[in-house]
């Protein structure tokens, strides 16, 4: 299950303000929303799917404090995409230019703009298309780089712009290519249950 999903369009649309607002007094829930104003509920995740996550943060991370290229996030960071919908990927990372061109205020809430590098760990709960369908929304609003990582099924689904989808089976590494010059995610930690 990706998520539950809440049309609310008919009798109430929220602002970008009034939906951070939501969030913020409901800490212990996770929410999304799509472009066509859908309030998606997300389930907590399990404690192996927290640990993935958790390892693929931290290993991003490093090699981020030591490039000094860009931002790390969390899945607790809601984007705002250019199409309207505000998402929350896995792990997300911003170049660091386009990350200071930002207001404080834009810093504060929901960040304005689609990450240029993501991943998504799909969960045991998961169902594979919507996470899917979410990755191509990614590209469409400007994601540079996704990668969608299977651990059920050892596979991972990378996005790139302007380019087909790849898919790998049991793959040991990737490389963060041009986008994270030098980064190099070593699977083991993924695939290990």
């Amino acid at each position: 299950m990706t998520g539950i999903v809440l049309n609310l369009k008919p009798f109430f649309e929220f602002s970008h303000d009034q939906f951070y607002e939501l969030c913020q007094n409901h800490r212990d829930l996770r929410f999304e929303r799509t472009a066509r104003g859908e309030l998606i509920i997300m389930p907590l995740l399990g404690g192996e799917s927290g640990k993935r996550e958790a390892d693929l943060i931290t290993l991003l991370g490093i090699w981020n404090m030591r490039s000094r290229l860009g931002r790390v996030f969390s899945s607790s960071t809601g984007f705002i995409l250019p199409n309207g919908a505000t998402r929350s990927p896995d792990v997300a990372w911003v170049v660091l230019e386009r990350w200071e061109y930002l207001t404080r205020e834009q810093r504060q809430k929901f960040v304005p703009l689609c990450p240029d590098f993501l991943i998504e760990l799909r969960s045991e709960s998961d169902s594979l298309a919507p996470v899917q369908r979410k990755m191509e929304e990614y590209i469409e609003n400007g994601l540079r780089l996704g990668w969608l990582i299977d651990p059920r099924n050892r596979q991972v689904e990378i996005y790139r712009e302007n380019r087909e989808k790849e898919v790998l089976e049991n793959c040991d590494r990737l490389a963060g290519e041009d986008i994270l010059s030098g980064f190099i995610l070593d699977l083991s930690v993924i695939w290990e249950e």
